[in-house]
């Protein structure tokens, strides 16, 4: 076979991978974003080229939806703004009401997108491949979903979190690192919430945090543990 047939099936077989495993995709694409974003977030083409990622993640994660019993048509009924408000925070990263706007639709897409993901993971008792790729998604679609939780905080109570530099203003990056802090419950956040509002929400996030793992995870370990036994 010829190099270039070569690559057009390893590239259909790739694509057949990423058909059958959207939960990876929606995994490594959050990643990247986590990655990615110091490099290019100095920049309005950085911060557009992230939100195009970020676009690849919620057709992902709208992919995820569609191989669960969950309503597909809530998930594009909120995705759909959230992506177009993704561009319009890189086209005008300081307008409030967008940043505000944009936040009220990802929170609930991306609680959306977590219950369904989870739902899944609880519709047998066999664990698969796909299963645990959406086990770890579903987990970081949870902190992406609080991170614009504490956005919409911020919009609405300036002065909510304190940072290295006082109290202000948090980027967008910074709350989500404080959400991946409080969720894992690792406390090695310097992002911190100094309004009530703020307080309350970090404490339902590590929460959330504490039952994912005693629920979810725990059930998958017993699951594993009881398929090996038989």
């Amino acid at each position: 076979m010829e190099p270039a047939g070569l690559e057009v099936v390893t590239l259909r077989r790739r694509i057949q991978v990423a058909r059958t495993h959207p939960s990876a995709v929606l995994l490594a694409g959050q990643l990247v974003v986590v990655l990615a974003y110091p490099f290019f977030s100095g920049a309005a083409w950085g911060r557009a080229l992230v939100g195009c990622v970020q676009l690849l993640v919620v057709l992902a994660a709208l992919a995820a939806v569609r191989r669960t019993s969950a309503l597909t048509w809530v998930a594009v009924l909120l995705g759909v703004p959230a992506v177009a408000l993704t561009f319009a925070e890189a086209a005008s990263p300081g307008t409030e009401a967008i940043v505000l706007l944009s936040a009220l639709f990802h929170v609930p897409f991306y609680l959306y997108v977590s219950y369904a993901m989870i739902r899944y993971v609880f519709h047998d008792d066999n664990v698969s491949r796909d299963e645990l790729f959406a086990t770890g998604a579903a987990f970081t679609v949870v902190a992406w979903a609080f991170a614009y939780v504490y956005v919409a905080c911020q919009a609405l109570w300036p002065g909510s979190f304190a940072g290295t530099d006082g109290i202000g203003d948090q980027s967008w990056y910074e709350l989500l690192f404080l959400s991946f802090t409080t969720l894992t419950s690792v406390g090695l956040s310097d992002i911190v919430p100094v309004a009530a509002h703020a307080r309350s929400f970090v404490m339902v996030e590590a929460i959330a945090g504490v039952f994912y793992i005693a629920l979810v995870v725990a059930r998958l370990v017993s699951l594993t543990v009881v398929r090996r036994l038989d």
